[in-house]
């Protein structure tokens, strides 16, 4: 009993922060209608990464940090540059010219990304169940999309989601070759390298974009973003991965597809067409099959769920 209600609620947790990274979307939306893209999502990170140094510092792990390697270190710089500076950067810029349903749906095949590069790059070759999900997830892009429709400003946002999804890609793929030696822990990868990646987004989006005057509701949304979703959520993230699967995390993960497109329309006045929503649910489903790597495992799952109800 205590094993369910312990795993119930982790999974309660893991909802909650995945809908808080969505309500994310909604607030970098509205705050950039007065502050440019590279400086809002620098302040967003730098200020997380403030807010990590407590953490840091009472939490026992703060010793590792000597034992860090030449090596390590600049492992963790192109980490921090490939996840915040990129990444993130890319992201608040395609928010700056799309809609987020859309921004939403480009940023979806970003796992997919990561199953074809793990080809190359970490020998984990793709299921054909996971190929299937890659083809459901192609075709469901063409029916959103269809017929092209995008005006001239908005092929820079895709162009920008497009170099994001790559980035977010590459940093997986690199965060986990990191990872896998199991010699830094997880919370001082994240530290060290949001705080590189964070200060040279701060820094590229102030000598590019500048530093406009904030009002008091662009500095609520800015710390809201920060200590929130990102730092609050970023704990509570880890603490849920004590319990939950790789593979629950990554289904609830992908639940954003579905608060994001119900946050636009509610707080946005964003519209989804029949066509657009069929798409979305396509897309989703194909990227839930990549993610699931073989059609077993889900009901692996549900069985080993249900034996310990």
């Amino acid at each position: 009993m205590n094993k369910l209600s312990s795993r119930s609620l982790a999974v309660l947790k893991a909802l909650f922060v995945v809908f808080l990274w969505a309500t994310s979307w909604v607030l970098i939306k509205i705050g950039l209608q007065d502050i440019p893209a590279l400086t809002f999502a620098g302040l967003r990170y730098a200020l997380a990464f403030v807010c990590l140094i407590p953490v840091i510092m009472l939490s026992q792990e703060k010793k590792s940090l000597r034992g860090i390697s030449k090596q390590d270190w600049r492992r963790l710089l192109i980490l921090g540059i490939l996840l915040y500076s990129i990444t993130q950067g890319a992201s608040f810029v395609a928010l700056a010219y799309l809609p987020a349903v859309t921004v939403n749906l480009i940023w979806s095949f970003s796992s997919i990304i990561v199953a074809v590069m793990g080809i190359f790059f970490l020998a984990e070759r793709p299921s054909k169940f996971q190929w299937l999900g890659l083809g459901f997830a192609m075709f469901g892009a063409v029916v959103y999309f269809y017929p092209v429709e995008l005006e001239t400003n908005q092929i820079w946002g895709v162009i920008a989601s497009l170099v994001g999804i790559l980035a977010n890609a590459g940093a997986v793929i690199f965060g986990r070759n990191i990872n896998r030696t199991g010699h830094i822990s997880p919370l001082i990868v994240t530290f060290i390298s949001m705080g590189f990646g964070s200060i040279g987004l701060l820094t590229t989006g102030i000598l590019t974009q500048g530093f406009p005057p904030l009002s008091l509701q662009n500095w609520a949304i800015i710390a809201w973003l920060a200590v929130v979703n990102t730092a609050f959520a970023f704990t509570v993230w880890n603490h849920t991965l004590r319990t939950l699967s790789a593979m629950e995390s990554s289904i609830i993960n992908g639940t954003m597809m579905i608060w994001i497109p119900i946050l636009a329309v509610l707080f946005l006045d964003e519209t989804v067409a029949t066509k657009e929503l069929l798409g979305l649910i396509v897309v989703g489903v194909g990227t839930l099959i990549v993610q699931l790597r073989n059609p077993t495992i889900l009901s692996k799952m549900f069985k080993r769920n249900l034996s310990k109800k």
